[in-house]
């Protein structure tokens, strides 16, 4: 059933293939554990205590409380599918409570240190100096995830209307403005990329004309960010944390803010407003005669 399962995710869900491959992970670990601990073969025929057994014993290896919640997702989701399927007839998951996740504010990067990578750093005047600039500048313009960035068709970058169309989750379709900066920017990099004579059906592709992989650009974004800031984190992801905190840090309205990143829920957007409420309480602090 975890193959039928699997493939459920990938056709008619639309799950991304690095959500699919965790789940797979996690079922063929809960599969390990169930054959070793209860000689039961497949989680089809695991019961709640058995479920309730392997987290406590990922708790116990001090797995992290945001694996396990991600392990715990993946069975939640594989049961109700056997349920669908009317493998099952009751839900093993229904008395499964996962850890809470402890609260951490997203990383982002200061306005003052965006600044000085854009406005300090030198970018090579090469193909590759060009493309890393952009590619810089689209995450913090846009807020687009690594997998959307890489995975951006050439035609779905539109100078002419200043938007980009993003692909994104469940092939959830967002169109994102983008700033009349970039326009100069994308043109010299088309520009660049046409001297070369590169493919054109990615827009962001590597000396060769093939698609960017997600490590080469992590190392990018790592690269430059490491010549500006000291935050512990210098990933893609920062950038999008970069995004949303400072569009709300100057006054834009959450729900703007959901739509532009593409979050199903306004609650997953909330988080970001927590570095705004603190940087508030900063200014009350220093401000306010009783602060």
């Amino acid at each position: 059933m975890v193959g039928k399962f699997l493939d459920y995710l990938r056709f008619e869900r639309n799950f991304s293939k690095h959500t699919i491959l965790s789940y797979q992970n996690d079922l063929e670990q809960f599969t390990a554990f169930l054959k070793r601990t209860y000689e039961i073969e497949g989680p089809e025929n695991a019961a709640t205590t058995m479920i309730r057994s392997w987290m406590a014993e990922m708790m116990q290896e001090k797995i992290s409380a945001r694996s396990v919640i991600r392990k715990a997702s993946a069975l939640r989701t594989f049961y109700h599918f056997l349920l669908k399927e009317g493998v099952i007839t009751t839900d093993p998951m229904l008395k499964i409570s996962a850890p809470k996740m402890p609260s951490r504010l997203p990383v982002f990067v200061t306005q003052k240190d965006m600044g000085l990578l854009f406005n300090e750093i030198p970018f090579p005047k090469t193909f590759n100096g060009v493309r890393d600039r952009l590619i810089l500048e689209m995450f913090y313009a846009t807020g687009i995830r690594l997998s959307e960035l890489i995975t951006l068709k050439d035609s779905n970058v539109n100078v002419y209307n200043l938007t980009i169309k993003i692909f994104g989750k469940r092939a959830k379709e967002r169109i994102i403005p983008i700033p009349m900066i970039l326009k100069e920017y994308i043109t010299n990099y088309r520009k660049e990329r046409d001297k070369l004579g590169l493919k054109k059906e990615y827009f962001f592709v590597d000396e060769k004309g093939g698609a960017l992989y997600e490590k080469k650009v992590y190392l990018i974004v790592h690269n430059y960010l490491g010549m500006v800031t000291t935050v512990y984190k210098k990933s893609p992801h920062v950038l999008r944390h970069t995004f949303a905190t400072h569009l709300l840090d100057n006054g834009a309205d959450i729900n703007s803010v959901k739509e532009l990143l593409g979050h199903a829920n306004l609650a997953a957007t909330q988080v970001y407003t927590h570095n705004s409420l603190e940087k508030l309480k900063k200014v009350y602090k220093q401000a306010h005669p009783r602060g």
